[in-house]
């Protein structure tokens, strides 16, 4: 069993982690979307859906870590490269279980090139 002291320690980097992946879920949805999606944003930062990379308080620690060693940019860039794949596959799938059509969100820099 962990010691007091690494259950704090844990707690303490899941804090800062969830803190990073709400404003990368908030900050994708605006690029992607163009409009507030709460809902979506729920999905993406759930205990549900990071239960798939383990155990949600040890995977948000983890993003924690990699915000305070290597800052926000390089957090964002793990978050899109290790967690989206997933989201975005399971996002297709329940899509096509419900019968809603989606249309391709655009890349950031298809973004700022329509700007």
């Amino acid at each position: 069993m962990p010691s007091d002291e690494t259950r704090d320690r844990l707690q303490q980097q899941a804090w800062i982690g969830d803190a990073v992946l709400t404003l990368f879920a908030r900050t994708r949805i605006l690029d992607r979307e163009r409009r507030v999606d709460a809902d979506l944003a729920s999905r993406m930062t759930s205990n549900r859906f990071l239960s798939a990379f383990g155990e949600p308080t040890a995977a948000e620690a983890a993003l924690g870590r990699i915000y305070q060693e290597r800052g926000l940019e390089a957090s964002f860039a793990w978050i899109e490269a290790e967690w989206m794949p997933l989201f975005e596959r399971q996002r297709e799938k329940r899509l096509r279980g419900t019968g809603t059509a989606r249309t391709r969100s655009p890349k950031v820099g298809e973004l700022e090139a329509n700007k």
